[in-house]
């Protein structure tokens, strides 16, 4: 019986348990209405959706909080306060309870009703809503609280621009209690980050020239220095500043060449400092050479400012990876010392700095001490789970053992999972097709919970092979770690056979598509990539073609099709970067043509190489894709489970010719 009949049977006073066909039809009768609501609050027919709401009440239909939290919604905008209370009432403790009490905040902050925002916030769970966070942080300083340092971190940690932290922003510029040179570096940071509407929003805060020259700088940044940046008062350097970051995002060299000539000696010491260090993370982003110097340039001027820089955390991660690059080992320990305090424990920059210490320490005692310092470091963050972790371990040569297998979930335990009305609801959307709804749900449903609660409600996801949750939620455990709930092997006489056949590694396979799709049949991502794989139509065309297989559209979600077309594109690749794993992941996320330009330039370790991949989504995946690969060598029982010897020799030029063209790429 599938989750949405079984959790019908459960959920529908005086209905039989029996699976039975009548049971199933009615089941997916059930699904089709909420099926027809949603279609309904897609369009926007507020009619049609009335209609059903009131059928799916007076049916008691498991998923009826969800058919009159989308009914309730197209009217957001004109209900009262006492209609969304009684609201709260029907569906207390519910995930649409606090999603409609993040959407009514929102807009009782838009209404300026302070008093009812006020009382609302209180019960307010999820607290992951920044714009709701600066309408709070608003009423504080309304009823005369000193919010300033709070708004601010939230304000220039905001990526894109909202009404309300806007709205905060303007009261408090107003008040006094932010400063010119707060919106200033809102600006720098939202043009560093390219977002056009934080970009317009910091402008207008700035006053009306400023907002005018931003507009100009914005769309034609050399233009605009030749013919109208000048230095002198502040607005003025502050835009030029905001020019040359433009430049420097299109061609670093132009800008240096611009800072060398006349900039740097125009600008006030932070800001040129801070042009500098933008240089050098457009350099580094494009892997030029030149990224070290320049970032070295940014930490001399700033040192003459005497007080701490406010670049941004993904600029200062850039200069140690510049300066990892290029080989300079007491620039990567300058840099990672520039990290904030939370950046500095990351694993990542934990493992560096120990690295760049035994580069670094000279011989003799004191040397001795520093590498014994270093061989601690790496011993505290060694661990079998992660990438990092897995490096470091392998470092010191400390052979890692899988976590031991928790004691097993009790009958109790099972049956509290089973029993869960939140679970129960996100299991009913996903079977009926509705997964994002569900998976907001079914997370909502994990906070709070004990490493045995989510083990449980691990395992009922991993019951019904939505392994997505199974994988996501076992992973939330901080003590109790079972490696059946985290790495999983579904499929496994199909996928160990077509990876043998077309000659590629099982367990490289495994850890692929455990990133690519968490074993979802039928996954399709926003680019039209499906399948277990999460292969690109063209690309499964064309791989098959060169293997001689027939090709159809709809075998795109085909189990075995989707695994022999998938394994035998990553062979392919895997072939053309002559059987470098870490290139291959990366030329499976972003395309053959992005690896090759990225392994241009210096001969570099390829654990370097996969961390200075440019883009934050591909970097992640090649990491997490090796760490799967060898903990699923580890499942397998497999020899090889060494990460160091899965990413392979140093990455640098290829002379040969590249078999797979752009125009083939994933």
């Amino acid at each position: 019986m599938s989750a949405l009949a079984l959790t019908l049977c459960l959920a529908i006073p005086g209905r039989a348990q029996a699976q039975t066909s009548a049971t199933t039809t009615a089941a997916i009768a059930q699904g089709s209405l909420v099926l027809d609501a949603h279609d309904a609050q897609r369009r926007k027919d507020r009619k049609r959706l009335a209609a059903i709401n009131e059928v799916a009440q007076a049916q008691r239909h498991p998923l009826a909080p969800w058919v009159d939290y989308w009914e309730l919604g197209l009217r957001l905008g004109e209900v009262s306060q006492p209609e969304v209370t009684a609201f709260y009432a029907r569906w207390t403790g519910s995930y649409v309870e606090d999603r409609l009490r993040n959407d009514w905040l929102l807009e009782l902050g838009r209404r300026r009703d302070w008093k009812n925002f006020a009382v609302d916030h209180q019960r307010y769970q999820m607290r992951d809503d920044r714009e709701v966070a600066c309408y709070a942080l608003l009423i504080e300083h309304l009823n005369g609280r000193n919010v300033t340092e709070q708004a601010r971190a939230n304000w220039l940690a905001q990526r894109d621009g909202d009404e309300g932290c806007h709205l905060l922003a303007s009261t408090l510029l107003e008040a006094k209690q932010f400063s010119a040179a707060d919106v200033w570096l809102k600006l720098r940071l939202s043009v560093e980050a390219q977002r056009p509407r934080a970009i317009k929003q910091a402008a207008s805060l700035a006053g009306r020239p400023a907002e005018l020259a931003v507009v100009e700088l914005q769309d034609n940044p050399s233009r605009y220095i030749s013919r109208k940046a000048k230095g002198g008062v502040r607005a003025h350097t502050e835009l030029a500043t905001l020019a040359l970051m433009r430049v420097a995002a299109n061609d670093p060299s132009q800008a240096a060449e611009l800072m060398v000539r006349l900039w740097e000696a125009e600008l006030p010491v932070e800001l040129s400092a801070w042009t500098w260090a933008h240089i050098g993370r457009q350099a580094a982003f494009k892997l030029q050479p030149e990224a070290a110097a320049y970032f070295e340039r940014a930490a001399k001027l700033q040192a003459k400012h005497k007080q701490p820089p406010e670049w941004s955390s993904e600029t200062r991660v850039w200069a140690v990876r510049a300066a990892l690059r290029g080989g300079q080992w007491p620039q990567v320990l300058s840099a990672i010392a520039k990290l904030s305090e939370t950046d500095q424990a990351d694993p990542a920059w934990q493992f560096w700095r120990a690295r760049a210490l035994l580069a670094t320490a000279a011989d003799g005692a004191a040397g001795e001490q520093i590498r014994a310092q270093a061989r601690g470091s790496l011993l505290t963050i060694a661990s079998p789970m992660t990438f990092y972790g897995r490096l470091a371990a392998e470092e010191i040569g400390l052979a890692l053992q899988l976590p031991p297998t928790p004691s097993p979930l009790t009958p109790a335990e099972r049956g509290r999972a089973q029993a869960h009305a939140g679970l129960n609801s996100a299991l009913l959307l996903i079977d009926i097709g509705l997964r994002n709804e569900g998976v907001r749900e079914w997370n909502f449903s994990l906070a709070r919970m004990s490493d045995r609660e989510l083990r449980a409600a691990a395992q009922e996801a991993c019951d019904r092979e939505i392994w997505d949750r199974c994988i996501n939620t076992s992973e939330r455990t901080r003590v109790e770690v079972d490696i059946s709930q985290r790495f999983p092997t579904p499929h496994r006489r199909q996928l160990l056979a077509k990876s043998r056949e077309v000659g590629v590694d099982p367990a490289y396979v495994y850890g692929l598509i455990r990133q690519e799709s968490r074993f979802v049949m039928d996954a399709r991502s926003h680019v039209g990539a499906s399948g277990l794989m999460q292969v690109m139509p063209a690309t499964a065309r064309w791989t098959a073609k060169k293997i001689g297989a027939e090709f159809r559209p709809e075998l795109m979600t085909d189990r075995d099709f989707n695994i022999k077309i998938g394994a035998s594109y990553l062979k392919l690749v895997l072939d053309d970067f002559g059987g470098s794993m870490a290139m291959a992941a990366a030329a499976y996320n972003a395309g053959p043509g992005r690896p090759r330009r990225w392994r241009e330039g210096p001969v570099v370790e390829a654990a370097i190489w996969a961390e200075s991949i440019p883009f934050n989504e591909t970097r992640d995946y090649v990491k997490k894709v090796l760490t799967n690969s060898t903990l699923y060598a580890q499942v397998l029982g497999f020899e090889d489970v060494s990460l160091r010897a899965r990413l392979g020799q140093p990455i640098g030029p290829r002379e040969n010719s590249p078999t797979i063209t752009p125009a083939e790429q994933q």
